[in-house]
């Protein structure tokens, strides 16, 4: 923490300066604190309460009453945690009471929903005495799926968490005491790795002996450090044998070695960890450990010894800290989210032994995987890879996510403290996808869907004209990862190679890779596409130079069936990556080339056309457009009503709404079954209240899910607009009408939005051809 009396000092990357004052703005404005409490179920009608609260809530109240279980089902029980202090050691500022101690467990919560989306109640408890503390929290077991304790002073804390552990039957976890346990025994496993060291031979000192240290020291003694080669100090120095002064927690780690003082202690010691006070290493101190030594200063806000200095002086060392502004941050919210995530989806009755070591390995296992670009945006594209700086993941790696917690639920079952058993732990980790956003919980199923097709059919060929980009490759990695698509890129094969080596995605060499010019076929294409466009002022030399452009071949490798879709964008804007697509793939007979995209909130999916193409179309244009949207949603299994928009409601007399009118005829003559109406006000389109009140003869009393836009202008801007304004997600645009798949994303996109293409457009591929063999 900053100290409130000195304003002009740095702490790594923070400026210190006013630093407290922003800190307090923050916590201010607008609404004070850092959470809310929001309803997950809708109240806005006198049915809606009734159903919410009285007579409606008897219902569940029944139900639960018969059986206690159902708890789970009709409440937020089962994904809700109590974070609880009694202010007794609050983050480095000791005992300054449980009101104080508010912010903290405030910011606790937030983590949690952040990380995990699970709801939490931070509760303050005004009680230091240790039996009443315990009895309060019991009697909080009816309300909580779990209990995170939190800044509980040592060693009461070790009593409060052991009592209630054995005395409750929902989870109770002490996160200052295995929270570091947990990443840093992470840290020490990667670390032995890298620096060739067994775990069963390393000799490990530590400074300090409270909660935290006390729970690292037996978690390395579970993952396989011997217990006579831990020495721990305290203030006092070294806990061995000839101490009287010893509570009963560091009598577990009584030593019999000689040693007295730290310094000695550290002679040949292979791992220092600190949870301590700052600067109290030494040089003397740091040139006494072992070659190759590991170095854990997890001193908070100043570590043990400077990492800078301690590289200086031992070149060698792996350093680890609890800073985020130095590499290898040892942070608690690696875990605990995640911990309490798979604990809750098996209604574990405690965190056991077992389940704290899965989230040991698997945390530590992601460390050695190629590192995401979501990670590296995440912190200023710098490159991670596996090595001394970077020995555990980062807090904004979404695997964390995805394989902590499916380990916890593992061991969790596997160890008989589950109280449901999750059947496919697969379709477990892609449930959790969901918790990571609306869009990637929208292209999971999508996924899946393509790789069942996939053992019916020959996999999709993708061609990607962008190898020079690293975005590119990164996404590549990811879908040859998954198995879903085949994948070929355009550009100089040696230096993409090269590229993908540097950034660790060996599954590139599996591509093929070459120089649109090196293609066999090239003069073949060059010929084809002269005879395209002659007529069009193209000579057979400058359809031979065009065709070198990568933007140009790859659409004749899709022309001409060499690929079945093609994805760019990452490099180009759209204007660019779409002009090559309509002069050689061109639009389908009778479509509309056109773009949509789809707005993904609480579940829902809302079709916006068309964003991309027509800056004015026509009625019968935006009529074909409809249908094809329509054709598109109903791909995804979304029934289509589509809403023809305009500034007015069913009483055109100008041109817009008139054409509006006239596009929802044509579509209805065009397709009978389609739902389908306006010129209509968007606010009546969306709003079930409104349209049913106002317009009941309307055949969009359910709500439209396509909305259709008079011109470019109003379409790109509304989804911009939405795009940056609401708590909800857009993909796309996604290109439709055209002879072949093809996709092109915003070139501000990112490697999960190339991913996503490659995936929407290999679904379009497969539903293509399941529509022709249908009508065949």
């Amino acid at each position: 923490m900053s100290n409130t009396g000195s304003k002009a000092y740095k702490i790594g990357f923070l400026n210190m300066e006013n630093f407290d004052q922003e800190a307090l703005k923050y916590h201010s404005e607008k609404t004070p604190g850092k959470v809310d409490v929001c309803s997950s179920k809708d109240v806005s009608s006198e049915y809606a309460l009734s159903l919410a609260y009285s007579p409606g809530v008897a219902a569940p109240c029944l139900e639960i009453a018969k059986d206690p279980s159902k708890a789970f089902e009709y409440t937020t029980k089962g994904n809700l945690v109590a974070v609880i202090t009694n202010g007794t050691a609050v983050l480095g500022l000791g005992n300054i009471g449980p009101l104080a101690g508010k912010p903290v467990m405030e910011g606790k919560g937030v983590l949690f929903k952040k990380f995990a989306n699970i709801n939490v109640f931070d509760l303050e408890i005004n009680e230091p005495d240790t039996e009443k503390f315990i009895a309060i929290v019991k009697s909080l077991e009816p309300t909580f799926g779990g209990i995170n304790l939190e800044d509980i002073s040592s060693p009461e804390c070790f009593e409060i968490e052991s009592r209630l552990r054995k005395e409750m039957n929902i989870p109770v976890f002490h996160d200052d005491q295995h929270g570091t346990a947990i990443i840093s025994a992470a840290a020490l496993i990667n670390a032995c790795l890298l620096q060739k060291k067994e775990l069963k031979d390393i000799k490990v000192v530590f400074n300090g002996a409270g909660a935290a240290a006390i729970s690292c020291a037996r978690l390395f003694i579970d993952i396989g450090v011997k217990r006579e080669n831990l020495i721990l100090c305290d203030s006092k120095g070294v806990i061995n044998s000839e101490r009287t002064d010893l509570n009963a927690m560091k009598k577990e780690f009584m030593s019999t070695t000689k040693a007295k003082t730290l310094a000695e202690a550290l002679k040949g010691a292979d791992a220092f960890v600190g949870l301590s006070v700052a600067n109290i290493l030494t040089e003397d101190m740091l040139k006494g450990l072992s070659a190759n030594p590991i170095i854990f200063a997890m001193a908070n806000p100043l570590p043990e010894v400077d990492p800078a200095f301690a590289k200086q002086i031992r070149p060698d060392a792996i350093i680890a800290t609890g800073r985020s502004d130095y590499p290898n941050q040892v942070n608690n919210v690696l875990g605990f989210p995640y911990i309490f995530r798979g604990a809750l989806d098996v209604r574990a009755t405690e965190i056991n032994e077992a389940m704290k070591i899965a989230a040991v390995h698997a945390i530590a296992d992601i460390a050695r995987q190629t590192v995401t670009d979501e990670v590296s945006s995440a912190y200023k594209d710098q490159d991670f890879h596996f090595g001394p700086n970077y020995i555990i993941p980062k807090p904004f790696d979404s695997r964390v996510l995805l394989e902590v917690a499916p380990a916890v639920a593992k061991a969790a079952m596997d160890s008989g403290v589950a109280q449901i058993q999750i059947e496919s732990l697969k379709k477990y980790r892609e449930k959790l996808e969901k918790y990571l956003g609306e869009t990637r919980g929208f292209i999971r199923p999508i996924i899946n869907r393509v790789k069942k097709w996939n053992k019916k059919s020959s996999m999709p060929k993708i061609v990607l004209p962008e190898g020079n980009s690293r975005k590119v490759l990164k996404a590549v990695q990811q879908v040859l990862q998954e198995g879903f698509a085949e994948i070929v890129i355009l550009g100089d094969r040696k230096k993409i190679l090269l590229r993908a080596a540097e950034d660790e995605l060996p599954l590139i060499e599996k591509c093929q890779i070459f120089k649109p010019s090196e293609h066999p076929d090239f003069k073949k294409y060059a010929e084809e596409i002269f005879k395209m466009r002659q007529r069009k002022g193209l000579l057979l030399s400058e359809a031979q130079i065009l065709l070198e452009d990568p933007y140009y071949f790859s659409a004749m490798m899709v022309r001409s069936g060499e690929a079945d879709g093609l994805v760019s964008g990452a490099s180009q804007n759209y204007a660019s990556c779409v002009r090559p697509l309509l002069d050689v793939i061109g639009h389908a007979p009778g479509k509309v080339a056109s773009g949509v995209n789809i707005v993904l909130k609480n579940g829902k999916k809302t079709f916006l056309a068309d964003t991309t193409m027509s800056i004015n179309p026509t009625a019968e244009q935006l009529a074909q457009i409809a249908l094809d949207v329509a054709e598109f949603a109903e791909s995804y299994n979304v029934t289509p009503r589509v809403a023809m928009l305009s500034y007015t409601s069913f009483k055109a007399q100008n041109e817009g709404p008139i054409k509006m009118r006239n596009a929802a005829r044509l579509a209805k003559a065009m397709r009978p079954d389609l739902i389908v109406d306006g010129e209509v006000q968007a606010d009546a389109a969306v709003n079930k209240s409104i349209m049913e009140r106002l317009f009941s003869f309307s055949d969009l009393k359910a709500g439209a899910n396509i909305l259709m836009f008079p011109n470019l202008d109003a379409a790109n801007i509304s989804y911009k607009l939405i795009q940056q304004t609401i708590q909800g997600e857009v993909i796309g645009p996604i290109l439709l009408g055209m002879n072949k798949p093809a996709n092109i994303i915003q070139r501000t996109g990112g490697v999960q939005d190339l991913i996503n293409a490659i995936a929407m457009t290999a679904h379009e591929i497969h539903d293509r051809k399941a529509r022709q063999h249908a009508n065949a």
